[in-house]
């Protein structure tokens, strides 16, 4: 198994965006993501504190990417469902140690 740098990126979004997460996502170079169905846990306190509107059904969607994407992909998911959209969404990235069952990307494709 060749090495790579990967990162799994996390995006949590009100129930029903989480195409629009993944077009933003594809649109700066991620190959495809993972939907979750969940439920959130903030209610009236968070509305309170924020002074947002929390809608308790979320979509979790789940990208591996490559390490150089991670910036550009998470600059995309804030302009397009992040907490200012319709959205509401969150992201964050971890860092993944190993992967297996990706096809290798080109080292040109790299170099974007």
């Amino acid at each position: 198994m060749e090495n790579k740098a990967y990162e799994v990126i996390w995006c949590i979004v009100n129930s029903g965006f989480s195409e629009a997460v993944m077009d933003a996502a594809k649109k700066v170079g991620a190959r495809g993501g993972t939907v979750i169905n969940a439920r959130g846990t903030a209610g009236k306190e968070a509305e309170k504190f924020f002074g947002i509107s929390v809608q308790e059904e979320k979509e979790i969607v789940m990208i591996l990417a490559a390490s150089y994407k991670k910036e550009a992909i998470l600059n995309a998911l804030y302009d397009e469902v992040g907490l200012n959209t319709a959205g509401q969404g969150i992201a964050f990235s971890l860092p993944v140690d190993g992967v297996v069952g990706l096809t290798p990307q080109q080292p040109e494709e790299q170099a974007k």
